[in-house]
């Protein structure tokens, strides 16, 4: 099969496994429902006992720009959880996050407080955010196999993010921002290890 220039971004940003019984699902926090009802389903189907939705908004806006009535993204995303059969129990809670790696540090922080060793975790994310995702909570828990679960958003998924203008800037979006961002997180890493 021929290969094309899209395939090698498709290959790094589009992260995709088959999810296998789990101790935590993982979301990232988002102002994407859709978010929400996979991590559900996923819960539903017994793939893991809890579920941590991470974050308070984005650190840019410093507000939630469309679900302007909840406090938090883990108060929107927990709220949709709930109105998909996921018991508050089940949800753990990390509202202090305002960009992706913190999202992972600080679900790290109450994975810890929980005294969970978290041996295997569904991170449940946006399709274009999931190399991303993946690169940030793989450094914040080493010792995790992780099985990406991703959700399409905006329209945007491997098949068709070249064909839009939009797909198109998200996606090197993504590309410069593992290159930009994880530069400075594999530095903070090598100074604390």
């Amino acid at each position: 099969m021929k290969r094309n220039v899209f395939d090698i971004y498709t290959e790094f940003i589009f992260r995709e496994d088959i999810p296998e019984k789990s101790d935590i699902i993982f979301v990232p926090g988002s102002e994407e429902g859709a978010l929400a009802v996979r991590a559900a389903e996923l819960w539903r189907a017994g793939l893991a006992p809890v579920i941590l939705p991470s974050g308070k908004y984005a650190k840019l806006t410093g507000h939630l720009k469309e679900h302007k009535e909840y406090a938090s993204e883990w108060e929107y995303l927990k709220t949709g959880l709930m109105e998909q059969g996921v018991p508050e129990r089940a949800i753990w809670k990390e509202d202090q996050a305002t960009f992706t790696y913190e999202n992972a540090l600080c679900s790290r922080k109450v994975t810890d407080a929980e005294g969970l060793m978290v041996k295997k975790a569904i991170l449940c994310c946006q399709a274009y955010h999931a190399a991303r995702a993946l690169l940030y909570y793989q450094i914040c828990f080493p010792e995790t196999e992780f099985f990406v679960c991703p959700v399409v958003t905006k329209g945007i998924s491997r098949e068709n993010w070249y064909q839009t203008e939009t797909g198109r800037k998200l996606v090197l979006t993504e590309v410069e921002h593992c290159g930009s961002q994880f530069g400075t997180v594999l530095a903070e890493f090598v100074e604390r290890n």
